[in-house]
């Protein structure tokens, strides 16, 4: 596991029982400009657009006494398909075992009612996108921060120190994403709860830019690891992870999908994306 060191900024490499306390980031991507693994490694980034967010992160989590943070844009070598692989099935894993998680919206405004149906934090993106489902449900703690880096909300968390003491957000964010507030932070693990059919619900309104993360975002939800075959589209990845899931649960609400959803209803294992088990299960 690499780590960014808040005081060098340089990346440093960890295995198992040697990996120190970090806090990690949770962040949607721009279209251009995110920070690589070669680009922070050679120290070709200032210019980058992403290096503000990055070294913003870093600052923040040293001033909380963090000595190391985990960033996805730049923490993972993708030019590697083995590291990218082990990367994305023990991504819930990390994200579950940070000391806290930094959530930036770079949507949202300083000083609005987040309460109110038109707020920018409830129209996020980062409400959309499939990978952020996991880093919602996954840390036992987050704080969140608006466009300016300013903290707004927190889940899970009890803070000491004076500017962090904010709202607590669990049941804003429960009313826009539909998920039981008990399921968020230091309690998330009643996530264990819910069903299969519950879960995926929880990613029926999300998206990726590629077809098949839609299935591989959702691995540490379900506690699955598989390989990651990109290339085989989708539909492909998503049956995959349902004939992973059947063989690891006896769950049998993973079949209570919505019949009229479905093409074609004789095909089994059918079912091409969460938004099949949308009704019901909220």
């Amino acid at each position: 596991m690499w780590l960014i060191n808040t005081d060098t900024r340089l990346l440093e490499e960890f295995y198992d029982d040697e990996i120190p306390k970090y806090a990690i980031l949770s962040h949607t991507w721009q279209e251009k400009g995110e920070v690589s693994f070669q680009q922070w490694q050679s120290g070709d980034y200032q210019e980058l657009p992403g290096f503000t967010k990055i070294d913003r992160c870093c600052q923040i989590a040293k001033d909380m006494g963090y000595d190391y943070v985990w960033v996805d844009t730049c923490c993972i070598d993708k030019s590697s398909s083995a590291e990218l692989q082990e990367a994305i099935n023990s991504m819930f894993k990390w994200y579950e075992a940070s000391e806290v998680c930094l959530v930036y919206f770079a949507d949202v405004i300083a000083g609005e009612d987040h309460k109110l149906p038109e707020s920018k934090f409830r129209k996020s993106r980062w409400f959309t996108r499939g990978w952020t489902l996991q880093e919602l449900l996954a840390p036992m703690k987050l704080l969140l921060f608006d466009k300016d880096w300013i903290p707004f909300g927190q889940v899970g968390i009890s803070w000491k120190v004076p500017e962090f003491r904010v709202p607590y957000f669990e049941r804003i964010i429960s009313s826009i994403t539909g998920i039981p507030d008990t399921t968020f932070g230091e309690s998330h693990l009643d996530g264990g709860n819910s069903s299969i059919a519950q879960k995926m619900s929880w990613a029926a309104n999300r998206t990726t830019k590629r077809s098949e993360d839609m299935a591989y975002c959702l691995l540490g939800i379900f506690d699955i690891n598989m390989p990651l075959l990109y290339g085989e589209g989708g539909k492909r990845a998503f049956a995959r992870l349902q004939e992973e899931i059947i063989k690891m649960s006896d769950d049998e609400s993973i079949f209570a999908w919505h019949f009229e959803s479905i093409p074609n209803c004789s095909v089994f294992l059918g079912f091409t994306q969460p938004g099949l088990w949308k009704r019901g299960f909220s």
